[in-house]
């Protein structure tokens, strides 16, 4: 097993939810952050599944509370059936959209190291 497969990997639907988490993380997480762009196809599954080797790594699933996020998260859990589940509010719908103190108590909650400043 290389040093790679020890690194969490946290699954996001996109880029802006990725941005919006990395500001929150302190400089202690060793995390890979995967967007998938939405739900995926069967092919584009099993190439994630593979490319980064998620049936033997840490994985966590962190998408939006709404109709496309819930599709994806059934979709991640019946294929990565291991992965523990981060929430975000369902009044805030969109990762994106959580207000930062909100979404680091969600990245603390499964013991991500989160700046001091948002959680205030």
């Amino acid at each position: 097993m290389n040093d790679q497969n020890h690194v969490p990997i946290l699954i996001v639907e996109g880029i802006t939810d990725k941005k919006h988490i990395k500001k929150i993380l302190d400089n202690h997480n060793q995390v890979e952050i995967l967007c998938t762009h939405g739900t995926l196809g069967v092919e584009r599954m099993e190439e994630m599944i593979l490319d980064y080797n998620l049936d033997d790594r840490i994985v966590y699933i962190l998408v939006d509370e709404d109709d496309s996020g819930h599709k994806l998260r059934k979709q991640l859990t019946h294929e990565l059936p291991h992965a523990e589940h981060i929430y975000v509010d369902k009044a805030y719908r969109e990762v994106a959209t959580t207000p930062e103190p909100e979404l680091a108590r969600a990245l603390l909650s499964q013991h991500f190291h989160v700046k001091p400043i948002y959680l205030i």
